[in-house]
């Protein structure tokens, strides 16, 4: 069957990084291990960051580089206005417009209060489709 060459994709393949296979490190460590315990949750790296996702639907990423903090959550409109009410929170750079809020998380209460909007998206319902953002 096999011909002798080599195909792409069929070799050894690269080793996955010790920081993914323990699920981050520092406030991403903290976050996967919260989230990895709801029920219906996947997280999965993906372009430098971990999604996460509640079913097929993508409801928050964070950075895979410790020395990044910007968390990113898809908020309904009502829970988007009562989030950017609070300090630390701003709306994303480019999908403000789509509900999607930014907040640091460095410590441990930074950690609680993004636990607390994460909840919130987790339930949210999809409201427009479009699920990459």
């Amino acid at each position: 069957m096999t011909s002798g060459r080599r195909f792409r994709g069929l070799g050894k393949g690269r080793k996955t990084r010790r920081v993914l296979e323990r699920g981050g490190a520092g406030p991403a460590a903290r976050l996967n291990r919260a989230l990895g315990e709801w029920p219906g949750v996947r997280i999965t790296p993906m372009f430098g960051r971990w999604g996460y996702f509640a079913g097929a639907r993508l409801f928050a990423c964070f950075p895979l580089r410790a020395k990044d903090s910007d968390l990113w959550i898809r908020l309904t409109r009502a829970d988007q206005a009562r989030a950017l009410g609070e300090s630390g929170v701003r709306p994303h750079r480019r999908f403000a417009s789509r509900g999607w809020i930014e907040l640091d998380v460095r410590t441990e209460t930074d950690v609680a209060q993004a636990l607390r909007w994460l909840r919130r998206a987790r339930g949210a319902p999809d409201t427009d489709g479009d699920d990459a953002g």
